[in-house]
Formats: C-alpha cells, structure tokens, sequence
C-alpha cells in the first residue's frame, strides 16, 4: 500500500500557520516564566516606546480584538504593569503608558524574545531571515 500525502501541507497558509504554532508555542514558554502573555508583552513593548496611542490604535497594532484588549488592559492595570491616562487631545479617550514596573519587566523579557529571534536567525542565516521579513511583511 503506497503513503498518501497530506494535501493540507501543500498550502503555505498551512505551513505559515504551523510556523505561527511552533513559534508562539516557545514563546509562551518563555514567557510564562516572567507571568506575561503574548499579548500583554506585545502591548508593553509597543508602550515602552513612548508613544500615546489610543485603545483603539493599540489594539490594531497589537494585533488584539478591542474587548480582549480592554480584559488584558484591566489586568495589566492590577499587575502595575501599565497604567490609563485622560487623552490630552480629547479627554473621551484613554492613552495607556507603561509603568516603572511595566519597563522593569520589559527588560527582563527583552531578553527572553531576543533569544527566541537569535534562535530564528541561527536557523535562517541573515539574508534568508532578511527575505522572510521582508515576504512576510508585504502579505500584512
């Protein structure tokens, strides 16, 4: 009796999705040494920039639906992690800064990501990883 093959990896919406699982999968290992989700590390990474941004504007950027975001705001609030503050342009909106804290823990995970990156990179190479970027970077 031959092998069949699994048409399903054929698909590169497949295989991009099984790259996401592997990728994320190590990633909350590391990160659930530190207490933080993915989420919340995308958000205090993107805050720790300085830049104010809306609920809404994070939450596109952190690539998070706005109810979740609002969930995981709440609980980054109680953690001191970040903190919300009257928009100074239009006091209707919420700007969320990261706090001492919230950068105390960034450093530690920094690390971790950085890792996790430097791994990726060894397997690719510069240019390979480059391309990736790059490829990647068109399809969003």
């Amino acid at each position: 009796m031959s092998e069949l093959q699994n048409p399903i990896e054929d698909y590169v919406s497949y295989a991009l999705a099984a790259a996401h699982r592997a990728v994320n999968r190590s990633l909350v290992a590391r990160l659930k040494k530190h207490g933080v989700q993915i989420e919340a590390w995308r958000i205090m990474e993107i805050l720790d920039t300085g830049r104010r941004l809306t609920m809404g504007e994070l939450a596109q950027i952190a690539l998070i639906n706005p109810p979740a975001l609002s969930k995981l705001v709440d609980r980054m609030v109680s953690n001191g992690f970040v903190h919300r503050q009257s928009a100074q342009n239009d006091h209707r909106q919420v700007n969320l800064l990261i706090t001492a804290l919230g950068q105390k823990r960034m450093i530690q995970i920094r690390a971790e990501i950085q890792d996790q990156d430097d791994q990726i990179l060894q397997q690719l190479g510069d240019e390979q990883t480059k391309k990736l970027l790059d490829i990647l970077g068109g399809l969003s």
